[in-house]
């Protein structure tokens, strides 16, 4: 299996990220362990998945810092991204908002990422692909 995150597994559109984090989002799978957040949308077409990784300013002042947690947030998901991959209907945008106030050990996020993945691909088994 192909563990890059490619230049087109990277979620780009403004359209889309706002339906992602619209209030009244139809059919926007969302999900909550700490230390992450994830909204996600079922596909329309059988692309691959589409990855947005944010981190707040507001709890983050360096952007040292906030591009630390981004690259430890974006590795764990490639190493497992295999989770969510293994079924056939995977959501077709994913965000994953880093809500913690500290900086925690990649082995602590990689761990909650294979958990969210593993929540992920249950929660997109029982919603219907976007017509």
């Amino acid at each position: 299996m192909d563990q890059r995150l490619r230049k087109t597994e990277r979620l780009k559109s403004k359209k889309v990220i706002d339906q992602l984090f619209a209030r009244n989002g139809k059919d926007v799978i969302a999900l909550f362990s700490y230390p992450l957040k994830v909204n996600a949308q079922p596909p329309a077409s059988a692309a691959l998945p589409q990855l947005m990784v944010s981190v707040s300013k507001r709890n983050f002042k360096k952007a040292v810092d906030r591009n630390l947690i981004k690259r430890r947030l974006r590795e764990a998901y490639r190493l497992h991204k295999q989770i969510l991959l293994s079924n056939e209907s995977w959501p077709a945008s994913i965000a994953f908002v880093y809500v913690a106030k500290e900086i925690l050990p990649f082995a602590d996020i990689e761990k909650k990422m294979k958990f969210m993945l593993k929540q992920l691909n249950k929660a997109s088994n029982s919603v219907p692909p976007l017509q």
